[in-house]
């Protein structure tokens, strides 16, 4: 069995969310101790538990008995199978991180997959699923025949109440032949081509024109990339306050904009009591245009996220504007199931994976 220390580096969830999608994935069984010891509330959370029982449902896994705020997980799946499943993680915790655990498995089933799922659709300290539509998703194409998230409705903290519908259409079984899928390869950025976005807010902000407000001062910091911009408003009924900025780049390498392996750099912004809607909009394009400026290939957002799909692909490279403790992390789990070793050049902010040599 397979040990793994919930403690190691940043000591967050990620820790236990890809090690459910690498187990499903490659069916070892592990155990996790420690979980989010480094969290000022440690243990498992609701996401959690809802990933544990939507994979139980996917795979036939089975657990030890684990409930919010358990701190040690024992794990062992079954054989994935496709199908239609709903979820709902009844707070506003995060669709997102939740899909941490069940997309990768979910791209080799053995049929098509259909995943609803009910709770946050954005917050703090997460990907929207706005970034994983039109950032990370864009990435995975490769592995299959068709990958498409639907949002359906906006759920804000605290109350959540989101609902996105998730369809993937696999195209190979696991383990598959190397050459069959094109590697990562993100390094260049390319030309940047346009900037795109959406500003959703909860209806009840619109008398006082958040996100008009928010898109406006955006564009304006955004105009000085010389770029095309189109960032659109939407506003959402949700059951409660919320809203926020997610924005995303267009880059072209030889003047295609269809690559596999095209460069997508995002950001985003939470709306803040503290802070004007101003201020959310400039500082989104702020993010934006630091990744920008950076000259690398991937957000530090995106790099995390793309860690274990890059074990699948030995010879896989990026280039990233930070290797945050997160990454690092999700490096360290993925070692530990996949039979690969990634490289770090901190200088350049570069990280390669290769096969292990027995």
């Amino acid at each position: 069995m397979i040990t793994i220390d919930g403690s190691h580096m940043e000591g967050g969830g990620s820790i236990v969310r890809v090690a459910l999608a690498l187990s499903t994935l490659t069916g070892q069984e592990f155990k996790v101790i420690n979980i989010r010891a480094n969290r000022e509330v440690s243990g498992l959370k609701a996401q959690h538990l809802e990933s544990i029982k939507a994979l139980k449902e996917i795979c036939n896994a089975e657990t030890n008995e684990i409930n919010i705020g358990t701190k040690e997980l024992w794990y062992k799946p079954g054989r994935i199978k496709g199908g239609k499943y709903k979820i709902d993680i009844g707070t506003a915790g995060s669709i997102s991180l939740l899909l941490q655990a069940i997309i990768l498995p979910s791209l080799f089933a053995p049929k098509k997959v259909s995943l609803e799922i009910k709770g946050g659709t954005c917050g703090k300290w997460q990907a929207s699923v706005d970034y994983l539509q039109n950032v990370l998703i864009s990435q995975l194409k490769r592995f299959v025949e068709k990958i498409e998230l639907k949002i359906i409705k906006r759920g804000y903290y605290p109350k959540g109440g989101g609902e996105v519908i998730l369809e993937i259409s696999p195209k190979y079984s696991y383990p598959f032949e190397q050459n069959l899928i094109q590697k990562i390869e993100l390094t260049e950025q390319g030309r940047l081509e346009q900037i795109k976005g959406v500003v959703n807010i909860s209806a009840e902000l619109a008398e006082k024109e958040v996100a008009e407000r928010i898109q406006k001062a955006a564009v304006k910091r955004l105009e000085k990339l010389n770029a095309p911009i189109s960032i659109r408003q939407e506003y959402s009924h949700s059951l409660c306050v919320g809203g926020e900025i997610v924005l995303w780049t267009v880059f072209s390498k030889n003047d295609d904009v269809s690559l596999v392996n095209q460069t997508i750099l995002g950001s985003s912004r939470v709306i803040d009591k503290s802070e004007t809607s101003e201020q959310i909009g400039q500082k989104a394009a702020e993010d934006l245009i630091e990744e920008i400026n950076s000259g690398k290939a991937v957000d530090h957002y995106l790099a995390d996220q793309l860690i274990p799909f890059m074990g699948l692909l030995p010879g896989s490279e990026i280039s990233c504007s930070k290797i945050s403790k997160h990454t690092e992390s999700n490096i360290y789990v993925t070692e530990l199931f996949l039979p690969v070793k990634f490289e770090i050049d901190k200088k350049e902010n570069l990280i390669s994976v290769k096969t292990r040599r027995k």
